[in-house]
């Protein structure tokens, strides 16, 4: 089961973990990414997201499909927030389900190295005293 959410609602650890639970999984991996108040010793005040959504959630999906083949999960989850964010809110959560642990370590690393890498979901930081687009914007 591949279970993929792009939403500008606030996201749930718990129903990410929940949808890849299994009899059969000896390992369930979870990333939680949240908004930190600091980058490169500038205090940070929120982040804002965008994203190509179509785009996205295709990209999301080949990553997830990826990570089901590379290590044999289970399930996988990924769940990515866009819209505006303030500290310490949840910006993505990812929840791979393996045989064995090993197995849903790597297949989370490799989920959000990808995301980040992949998907055109870009991210702003906005500081007291202006903004930054962190990566390529459209």
């Amino acid at each position: 089961m591949i279970d993929i959410i792009l939403t500008d609602q606030p996201l749930s650890v718990e129903a990410c973990r929940e949808k890849v639970t299994t009899p059969g999984s000896g390992g369930i991996s979870l990333f939680v990414g949240t908004v930190r108040n600091q980058t490169n010793e500038k205090s940070v005040l929120r982040l804002e997201f965008e994203a190509y959504a179509p785009m996205a959630i295709k990209e999301m999906r080949k990553i997830a499909e990826s990570v089901k083949e590379k290590w044999d999960a289970h399930h996988v989850s990924i769940h990515h927030r866009i819209g505006v964010l303030g500290i310490g809110e949840i910006a993505v959560v990812i929840a791979v389900s393996c045989a064995h642990r090993k197995a849903a370590f790597a297949g989370c690393q490799y989920a959000i190295d990808t995301i980040k890498k992949t998907v055109p979901i870009w991210k702003k930081e906005i500081f007291e005293d202006g903004e930054v687009w962190v990566a390529a914007h459209p």
